[in-house]
């Protein structure tokens, strides 16, 4: 049995080339080719008339040079048209040392007296002579008893300046063409030495590009910016993109988000866009480090840096809003289980103490017990709601209040304080306000007379907040410091990173117009003050926007 007979290969076809090395390396030596024929052929057009031009010059110049000379009008006059007559040997002289064709003397009656065949000397000329004879002089190309050639046609005058008869001199057509194509290797050279650097400079762009792009072809690159811009506009996270110079070179849809950018945004400077601040810093490479927090609006943003080849960056932005929400609702929590246990052991205690005052039948003793107990706690709720009607601010500094009991420090409310309930943004004073209370509370227990107090009153429609504590302070070198995003004197909690409360505050006062600023309180300790313009509605309003609750559900 005989093997099968192996599948015959098909020819590789020659096309196109896909690389873009190739494709960018062949176009580039078409195109010098065909520069280069182009360049040569308008040269070599216009140079076969300059030729031609210079011989009719060069032919008329022979002729105006040999009817300047007055012994060939006196010959031509005195003596009889014969080969070997002066004529003809003045005009023979002429002709071998200026490499003329012919230098024809002919009468006026356009008979010849000189000519290079000497059998025509005495005959009529093959062309006619009247212009010449007329006065005129004669520049052209024409084709005579030798053939085609360049001449000049020039009078013949004698002393008297009467025209006695022409001179006509001619230069082979057949020399022009040779100079023609004796200058063509030359031009050829030139345009074969630049078509060559050309190849070269191609090659070297090619090559160039060819480690630019990774030898990739066209539709591999148009592949990639399409799937690189679908991902770039799909993903959760934001992507700046900038430049060596610090322009934004790209911008995603996320980043734009999470910035609060317009897509005009991409093309411009960093810091024009955004304005000085930590963000800028963090996003041009101001600020180093790993996962830098920073704070844009009322966003927390997580941003990591990677510089790339060209001396460009790009950062994405992770929106860590959320999780920061989370996390400080977990340090709350912790706080509020730690006062809860320590309120619990505290109520077994008094529970304990009652169940003694009550066994030992003390009676009398157990209701003067309960009644101050009872008392402490009414009575600081009584004293935030009097001055704070605002009923969620109200709710958060009782429950601060009780948290800073079970720490050991006091909370009570500044002289003057009187806050109604007309707040346009109650949700961003109870953030200010509770990020405040907690950092004043970290600095203020275990010191001595732990105290916090807190002031806020309204001034027509803003309101200012004072919240001062009993802590250590804060220096003065630092007093800025301290509302920037990552700058803590804590110790790091266990769900993230800290440095972000003040910086919150900061910028949500100024995000309505206000300030947030730190001194030293009067006796010890620091004393944060922020001033909130437009805070509160017009009295009207009031009402209508937060009114009552009820206390059996209802609204009043």
């Amino acid at each position: 049995m005989s093997a099968p007979s192996p599948t015959p290969r098909r020819p590789r076809r020659l096309g196109w080339p896909q690389r873009v090395f190739s494709q960018v390396l062949l176009m580039q030596l078409a195109i010098a080719t065909g520069v280069t024929a182009l360049a040569t052929g308008l040269f070599l057009a216009p140079l076969s008339t300059q030729l031609d031009d210079e011989a009719m010059r060069r032919a008329l110049a022979i002729a105006q040079s040999t009817a300047a000379q007055p012994q060939i009008a006196e010959s031509l006059l005195t003596t009889a048209p014969e080969p070997g007559g002066p004529v003809q040997s003045a005009a023979e002289r002429i002709r071998w040392s200026t490499g003329a064709e012919y230098v024809v003397v002919m009468d006026r009656h356009g008979v010849r007296w000189s000519h290079t065949d000497t059998r025509r000397i005495g005959k009529v000329v093959s062309t006619d002579p009247s212009e010449a004879l007329a006065g005129g002089e004669i520049m052209e190309i024409d084709s005579g008893t030798l053939g085609r050639s360049a001449r000049g046609k020039v009078p013949l005058r004698d002393n008297a300046d009467h025209i006695v008869g022409a001179v006509s001199v001619g230069i082979a057509y057949d020399s022009v063409h040779a100079r023609l194509l004796a200058a063509i290797p030359g031009l050829l050279a030139y345009a074969g030495g630049a078509l060559a650097v050309g190849a070269l400079a191609a090659y070297l762009i090619s090559r160039r590009i060819q480690r630019q792009t990774h030898d990739l072809a066209f539709s591999d690159i148009s592949a990639l910016l399409t799937e690189r811009e679908a991902m770039l506009h799909s993903i959760r996270e934001g992507v700046v993109a900038l430049d060596r110079t610090g322009r934004i070179r790209l911008l995603n849809d996320e980043a734009q988000r999470l910035l609060g950018l317009g897509p005009d945004a991409a093309g411009r400077p960093l810091d024009d866009v955004l304005g000085r601040g930590r963000t800028a810093d963090v996003l041009a490479g101001r600020v180093v480090g790993d996962d830098l927090l920073t704070v844009r609006g009322n966003r927390v943003l997580l941003a990591n840096r990677m510089p790339t080849a060209d001396g460009g960056a790009v950062s994405t932005l992770r929106d860590r809003t959320e999780l920061e929400r989370l996390g400080r609702e977990l340090d709350s929590t912790r706080g509020l289980i730690d006062a809860l246990r320590a309120q619990d052991h505290e109520h077994a205690n008094r529970l304990h103490t009652l169940l003694g005052l009550l066994e030992l039948e003390k009676h009398e003793d157990a209701m003067e017990f309960v009644t101050e107990v009872v008392g402490v706690h009414r009575a600081t709720a009584e004293q935030v709601t009097e001055k704070v009607h605002d009923p969620l601010l109200a709710s958060l500094l009782v429950g601060k209040a009780t948290v800073a009991a079970e720490r050991g420090v006091s909370l009570r409310m500044a002289p003057g304080t009187l806050l109604p309930d007309r707040l346009v943004d109650p949700r961003g004073l109870v953030t200010v306000v509770g990020n405040l209370v907690d950092n004043a509370l970290d600095a203020a227990a275990g010191s001595d007379d732990a105290l916090i107090e807190v002031g806020l009153r309204a001034d027509g429609r803003t309101v200012v907040l004072r919240v001062r504590d009993s802590g250590t302070g804060v220096p003065p070198e630092s007093r800025e410091s301290v509302f920037t995003e990552g700058w803590s004197t804590k110790e790091l909690p266990a769900h993230g990173k800290r440095g972000l409360g003040l910086a919150m505050v900061r910028r949500l006062a100024e995000r309505q117009g206000g300030s947030a600023t730190v001194a030293g309180a009067p006796e010890s300790g620091a004393e944060f003050t922020v001033v909130l313009p437009e805070a509160l509605t017009e009295p009207g309003l009031a009402e209508t926007q937060h009114p009552e609750p009820d206390l059996t559900g209802g609204v009043q």
